[in-house]
């Protein structure tokens, strides 16, 4: 089994964060799983930058990177380079409370299972993969959903 090294540094930004216990090591094991799974080149550490906010500064990212004036539960930032001396640094996440919450809520989803599962999918987009296509939606949900049964948390894809 492949075992990562991984640096995950939690930026508490937003008070609603604080309000909720969040295991952190539910952060970082997710992190990792999608990390064993979405990558193939373990020769440094990963190093990944963890942005908790609120839905009004998650706006104001998704205005200001993507065009869209509303907030989102979770964005992701690509590193541009990284130097083959230090850390892989993959780049940041950004994760919303309100949002993920009221998605959770929703859905039918304990709040811890649908953070797990957007820390999932966030590592996945800094690793490469997307949701443009059809095709390319299917690949990503399929290893999110093999990701989370290794965590045991149900296909967060599934019906109601």
């Amino acid at each position: 089994m492949k075992r990562i090294s991984l640096h995950l540094e939690i930026i508490i930004e937003s008070e609603l964060w604080k309000s909720a216990p969040i295991p952190q090591h539910l952060l970082k094991m997710s992190a990792e799983k999608a990390l064993e799974l979405g990558c193939d080149d373990f020769d440094l550490p990963f190093e990944i930058n963890l942005l908790l906010c609120d839905d009004a500064r998650m706006q104001t990212l998704n205005k200001s990177w993507r065009e869209q004036d509303k907030p989102t539960n979770v964005l992701s930032f690509p590193a541009a380079f990284t130097s083959p001396d230090e850390k892989d640094f993959l780049g940041d996440i950004a994760l919303a409370y309100e949002t993920i919450e009221r998605e959770a809520l929703q859905e039918h989803k304990t709040f811890q299972d649908h953070l797990a599962h957007l820390v999932v999918h966030g590592v996945l987009h800094l690793l490469g993969f997307d949701h443009m296509t059809d095709e390319e939606a299917e690949e990503m949900e399929e290893l999110e959903r093999q990701i989370l049964a290794q965590m045991g948390i149900t296909d967060p894809y599934s019906p109601l």
